[in-house]
């Protein structure tokens, strides 16, 4: 560990706030989804062509991996910054909100991807003594596939540990969040038919009336975290949409209703299809209804390394001062990020970039942003725990 060197690259870090800032309103003003982020991926592909960095890519579509050789040989950590936007129609008004209509970036990624850019420019000018950096520019983390396609392409290959961060306008400017060995929750998903058979609305005796069995199904799924899982294991079943019907004077034979599961536990995740099915099958049996259900497993938990957890703490003290550490709980909400702690050591941390002088908006909301301010401290962190970890 090398604290003069963490506070020099933090005052680097501060003189660059002007550019970090243009290229995080650029990458605001033009958003892009999952997968199309071709004007990004160039704007970050010249930048890190213009620092002599070997780039690999286009990989995933649009992700990139540039990586920077150190003197001598020894391990690779792998930096990563996410850089889809989401399909939101952004509310607010400054000057450099979105010009792609109904695409913006409520959710901090223009900010990653900034931040990171900086990273690889402090990075730049000190080159490690041994091992190399590389620095991970992904897509599609708001669909739960860039990550996982990233690694199928090979982004991992020869890289040793992983690091990345998540800005957050509900924790304060300069304040850094870490949440423990489990850093946020699986996202599964389902579709769920509840199939009965159609008829006139006078007689419901001669149907079977879906829309009052997919009423039962739907309160009975809501006793399965509260009455048969753990009451400190937790688990969340939402009921997202809901579509059955198409006449007022007439049953529908079937209704349609899709949804999300969040689970902190792996265990816990692996088993929540078949609770489900067995709810759902009793159920529509009672009833004399039947059922298709699809479930699938999108992205895990994040799981933060222990070593690495204690590496990147003790890098934000030298940075920022012990004081400016906290402890949060683990989020329901997914992150992709997790793919990467499945195959590597990794870490995962929440920066916090809210002040009074912003709209502390949650993340995904369309008049999400972020003070700007954070930015230096986000490309300094990842700047010195890259060196730290490699000194390790």
């Amino acid at each position: 560990m090398n604290a003069q060197r963490s506070k020099q690259l933090l005052q680097e870090a501060q003189l660059l706030l002007p550019q970090l800032t243009m290229w995080r309103r650029d990458l605001h003003q033009h958003p892009e989804l999952a997968f199309e982020e071709h004007r990004t991926s160039e704007k970050v592909a010249r930048f890190l062509r213009s620092l002599n960095l070997e780039i690999n890519g286009p990989l995933a579509e649009t992700g990139m991996v540039a990586l920077l050789k150190g003197k001598r040989p020894g391990k690779t950590i792998g930096l990563r910054a996410d850089m889809d936007a989401l399909p939101i129609q952004e509310r607010n008004t400054f000057n450099f909100k979105s010009e792609n209509d109904g695409k913006s970036h409520a959710c901090g990624h223009d900010a990653h991807t900034s931040m990171l850019m900086g990273a690889a420019q402090l990075l730049q000018k000190q080159q490690p003594e041994y091992g190399s950096i590389a620095f991970l520019f992904q897509p599609a983390e708001e669909v739960s596939k860039g990550a996982k396609a990233m690694i199928d392409a090979g982004a991992l290959n020869g890289i040793d540990e992983m690091a990345g961060l998540h800005i957050n306008a509900g924790v304060d400017l300069g304040k850094i969040a870490f949440s423990g060995r489990i850093g946020c929750g699986s996202t599964d998903f389902f579709s769920l038919v509840i199939i009965g058979k159609g008829g006139h609305a006078a007689h419901p005796d001669l149907t079977v009336d879906s829309v009052t069995v997919t009423g039962q199904v739907i309160t009975a799924l809501q006793q399965l975290s509260s009455r048969q899982i753990d009451p400190v294991d937790p688990a969340v079943l939402t009921i997202a949409t809901i579509h059955g019907g198409t006449a007022n004077n007439a049953i529908a034979p079937s209704v349609k209703m899709t949804g999300t599961v969040r689970t902190l536990n792996p265990e816990l995740r692996q088993t929540m299809p078949r609770r489900i099915k067995r709810i759902v099958e009793g159920v529509t049996l009672a009833f004399g209804a039947d059922y298709d259900l699809d479930y699938t497993f999108s992205s895990p938990s994040i799981i933060n390394d222990d070593h690495m957890t204690q590496l990147a703490q003790q890098t934000v003290d030298e940075l920022l001062g012990k004081g400016n550490r906290l402890q949060s709980k683990p989020s329901l909400g997914g992150e992709d990020f997790s793919f990467y702690t499945e195959q590597r050591p990794s870490i995962f941390f929440v920066l916090g970039a809210g002040s009074n002088a912003i709209p502390r908006h949650p993340n995904h909301h369309p008049q999400f942003t972020i003070d700007e301010r954070a930015l230096p401290y986000g490309s300094a962190i990842l700047a010195a725990l890259a060196l730290n970890a490699l000194e390790n």
